[in-house]
């Protein structure tokens, strides 16, 4: 009988809660077939040196990291999810901050030079297991932050946390362009060992094409990604390889050009988008086809409460994190225990947006610029596909607002577009808001947590 999710304590009771045979998470390079963990592991019967211990997982392959995860959770008490790309010196910051005293690496590779008592190399295949080691512990999982300066901010999580938007599901054949030791990847990871179907990840290095023609050789049904990996889906040739019944965005805004370009391109799915961040966990989610969220939804009791302070929405739930980790973490949430998400929003109508980050304001000569309100525009012509506004410094005015777009059309006439799609700009947007610079790009940049890099 299967039991219930509110009674899993850890990964290995998850998926003994979803089992079905033949289940797998699979990357490009390994398959990790979900019925194997009852008999081996990712470390064999070194599993035993981790236990209780505060665990930096710090490896290549996607692959190697859902496996690690699944050993861990419930056997030692801390992992630390170190997303790919990361330097020497965020390392060695991490190590001292969750007072780490085992680092997880891959085997092939030369182990990283930082200070803990065990190093624990693994590698795929896993290995043969006397017996698996019943998981007890209520571990914490630490995520970083993406998008800052420095060292980043540790959030800790328990499974019931990370958990409290995931309920029992049908079969789903899941797939996602994040990558799992992220937020929106591990919601994706965590749904799919919760249901009873499997999961496809993209590579590290996989480009959208490559993953997307994989996944049309199986039976993929619902999939994820941000605002961003969709528009590289919009503007593939491999992009109806796929017939999903069900596409999610999240981690970005998404407005209704990629809204309505996705329900044209899978007119059987139901598109979804979600809001929700590393430290306030998954906030609501959005199906009627709109971008943002009605406003009632502000008044709302339950498991989410929500509110807005000079005009940045705040949070309130079981879903978010305990804690920021270290010995000088700021607090994560106000008196009331709401967390200030930084996200600005404006009411219009009956509905709620978004129209940016606090922290990623353009100062155009004392006047305020979010990007995301000019690129609303930008993708909203019908000529442009995808875009990204940055600042590019001014010694008159402090910044001008510079935009680059793609085109749907690679082929099509220039003469006169770029007057065609500024004028539209100037008619929905003020002065200073309009774009001083207007590029056609072949693509836009994205950072390794698959959203727009922001600086030029």
């Amino acid at each position: 009988m299967r039991k219930p999710l509110s009674e899993v304590t850890s990964l290995s009771l998850l998926i003994e809660a979803g089992a079905a045979a033949g289940r797998v998470v699979a990357t490009r390079d390994h398959a990790l077939f979900l019925d194997d963990f009852a008999t081996a592991s990712l470390f064999g019967d070194d599993l035993d040196a981790l236990e209780g211990r505060s665990v930096v997982l710090f490896v290549g392959d996607m692959a190697m990291a859902a496996a690690a995860l699944i050993d861990l959770d419930g056997w030692a008490r801390r992992i630390v999810l170190c997303p790919p790309g990361w330097d020497a010196a965020k390392l060695a910051s991490v190590v001292i901050d969750a007072e780490a005293d085992a680092l997880v690496h891959d085997a092939e590779r030369e182990a990283p030079k930082v200070d803990v008592p065990l190093f624990a190399p693994c590698r795929l295949p896993m290995r043969p297991l006397r017996k698996r080691p019943v998981a007890t512990r209520r571990t914490e999982w630490v995520l970083p932050t993406s998008g800052t300066s420095g060292p980043p901010k540790l959030v800790v999580h328990t499974l019931d946390s990370l958990m409290g938007a995931i309920g029992a599901a049908p079969t789903q054949q899941w797939a996602t362009f994040y990558d799992v030791r992220r937020y929106g990847g591990l919601q994706i990871f965590l749904r799919a060992l919760a249901g009873q179907g499997s999961l496809q990840l993209s590579g590290v290095d996989e480009s959208v094409d490559s993953f997307l023609s994989r996944l049309g050789d199986g039976e993929i049904t619902h999939i994820s990604g941000t605002p961003s990996h969709w528009r590289k889906v919009l503007m593939s040739a491999n992009a109806r390889r796929i017939d999903p019944d069900y596409v999610r965005l999240s981690g970005e805004i998404a407005n209704d050009s990629v809204l309505e370009s996705l329900r044209a391109l899978y007119p059987r799915a139901r598109v979804e988008h979600a809001y929700a961040s590393t430290e306030a966990g998954v906030v609501f989610s959005v199906d009627d086809g709109q971008a943002g969220f009605p406003a009632a939804w502000l008044a709302r009791k339950g498991a989410v409460e929500m509110k807005i302070v000079d005009g940045a929405l705040r949070v309130r739930s079981s879903r978010i994190a305990s804690r920021f980790l270290g010995a000088d973490a700021p607090p994560l949430t106000d008196e009331d225990g709401f967390i200030d998400t930084g996200d600005m929003v404006e009411r219009r109508g009956e509905r709620l947006y978004f129209v940016g980050r606090r922290g990623g304001i353009i100062n155009v000569g004392g006047a305020k610029v979010h990007p995301e309100e000019v690129e609303a525009v930008l993708n909203a012509h019908a000529a442009v596909r995808a875009s990204r506004v940055f600042a590019r410094r001014n010694p008159i005015v402090g910044a001008l607002v510079v935009g680059e777009v793609v085109l749907r059309d690679a082929q099509v006439s220039r003469d006169g577009l770029e007057r065609d799609i500024l004028a539209a700009c100037r008619a929905h947007l003020p002065a200073h808001m309009t774009p001083a610079l207007l590029r056609f790009v072949a693509d836009l940049p994205m950072t390794d947590a698959g959203k727009l890099a922001r600086h030029g």
